[in-house]
């Protein structure tokens, strides 16, 4: 399997996993100019600004290892284009991070912040 039919996969299942949890799927893949974030959805209230990280072993790191410091600067402020561009300026969100492993899912609530 290639690596981009692989990242798809891992997001068709983290996006199952969140819709089984409880969590409304707004949008995935939402891209602008600063970036691109995986899955938008919201639980409570909470918009969830999701990065789907798939590995098939942890010989380079856990799969949330690979979101770097650059890559969470470019999710935020892809994420305050979606903010914007949707009129949520008063909504509580956060940031998580899911982790798929061999098909596992680690979810990481709140993953980092602003």
């Amino acid at each position: 399997m290639n690596n981009r039919r692989f990242g798809i996969e891992g997001e068709n299942i983290a996006a199952h996993y969140l819709k089984r949890h409880g969590y409304n799927i707004l949008e995935r893949n939402f891209a602008c100019k600063t970036g691109e974030i995986d899955i938008v959805c919201e639980k409570k209230g909470t918009l969830v600004f999701v990065e789907v990280k798939s590995r098939e072993n942890t010989l380079f790191g856990t799969p949330a290892e690979a979101v770097t410091p650059s890559k969470i600067r470019s999710i935020v402020r892809t994420a305050q284009a979606y903010i914007v561009k949707n009129g949520r300026l008063n909504c509580p969100c956060r940031f998580d991070v899911v982790e798929v492993l061999r098909g596992e899912v680690n979810h990481i609530e709140d993953a980092f912040r602003v």
